[in-house]
């Protein structure tokens, strides 16, 4: 099969097309034919190891020390199910599927071998197969975070880089977990992320939300620039920051700041399910939910993909197109 591997850390032309052997799905698999996945801001990341201050050597002996121990990237896809493992009875051949496979990775190939209990399901049947692609790694995200911090209806939410993949999602998330929600972008965004239900946008380039005299019930911090001592001043009492991306150190003040105020920092990575993959396919059949495209490429594009999604300007979602 035809998939984008990356042997070694790098710039974006690290990353090239090569025929690799097609997976076999073990007893509790299925293999999927992936129609379309996304280029994430985690494929980035692993791909230049780009990360936060701190996560440099962790990142390296979970991904390999000298390059990615599984060469092929990619979390999130969708496609078609073409053989299932002998113990599996969720699917069938045939079956449309958008799966979220997490640090497994693997979706940019034209094969994948995804686990029958684990974050998948059945596509949704309105979306098309770059929307379905695009659904699960910046859903789930928001949606683990929320959990984890205990969103009520009622609470007032500012979400900080409100146009990447995680931030429109939860945009939409927080609208209908009945908060009232604030988001920050940049000036290009602003009408985005007010199509998407915000109650009000502030412009990062006009004005620093964290100087102002709002107070918020939680900060969702998906930019990685407003870690608790920014965000504790607007921070309302009991409040709590969410914090999608931040640094080591940042991360490790988490217990010291619950001993020490009323607020909380919840931090760590967000993973999926199965539970969690129904659910967005609920909320996306509803209307509830529906992922951002901002743009979609071939396979053979990988590289150029890498470029753009490595400038940190994409709206919303990048998509790519693996069966032509």
């Amino acid at each position: 099969m035809r998939a984008a591997v990356v042997t070694a850390y790098g710039s974006p032309e690290v990353v090239h097309i090569q025929r690799v052997p097609t997976p076999t799905p073990k007893s509790d698999e299925v293999l999927v034919r992936v129609q379309t996945a996304t280029v994430s801001s985690g494929d980035w990341r692993v791909r230049s190891l780009t990360v936060p201050p701190g996560f440099g050597l962790v990142m390296r002996l979970l991904f390999g020390v000298r390059g990615p121990r599984q060469p092929i990237l990619g979390s999130e896809l969708a496609g078609t199910v073409v053989a299932v493992g002998a113990d599996v009875t969720r699917f069938r051949i045939g079956d449309d599927v958008f799966a979220y496979n997490d640090g497994r990775l693997g979706a940019h190939a034209e094969f994948v071998a995804v686990p029958a209990a684990g974050p998948i399901a059945p596509k949704p049947a309105a979306f098309s197969w770059e929307e379905a692609a695009a659904l699960s790694f910046g859903s789930n995200t928001a949606l683990h975070f929320f959990r984890q911090g205990k969103l009520q209806a009622g609470e007032r939410v500012i979400v900080n880089g409100a146009s990447g993949s995680v931030g429109t999602a939860a945009v939409q998330l927080a609208k209908h977990l009945g908060a009232h929600v604030t988001g920050v972008c940049s000036t290009r965004n602003v009408d985005l992320v007010t199509s998407l239900g915000a109650d009000a946008v502030i412009d990062y380039t006009e004005r620093d939300f964290v100087e102002e005299d709002a107070g918020y019930d939680v900060v969702m911090d998906t930019a990685g620039t407003a870690p608790f001592a920014r965000s504790e001043r607007v921070l309302n009492e009991g409040g709590r920051l969410l914090q999608v991306l931040g640094g080591l150190p940042d991360m490790l003040r988490a217990p010291l700041v619950a001993l020490r105020t009323d607020k909380r920092i919840v931090a760590g990575n967000a993973t999926g399910s199965a539970e969690n993959q129904r659910e967005l396919a609920a909320l996306a059949e509803a209307g509830v939910l529906k992922p951002v495209i901002d743009r979609v490429y071939p396979l053979d594009e990988i590289v150029e993909v890498h470029r753009y999604v490595g400038t940190g300007r994409k709206r919303g979602n990048v998509v790519v197109v693996v069966l032509s």
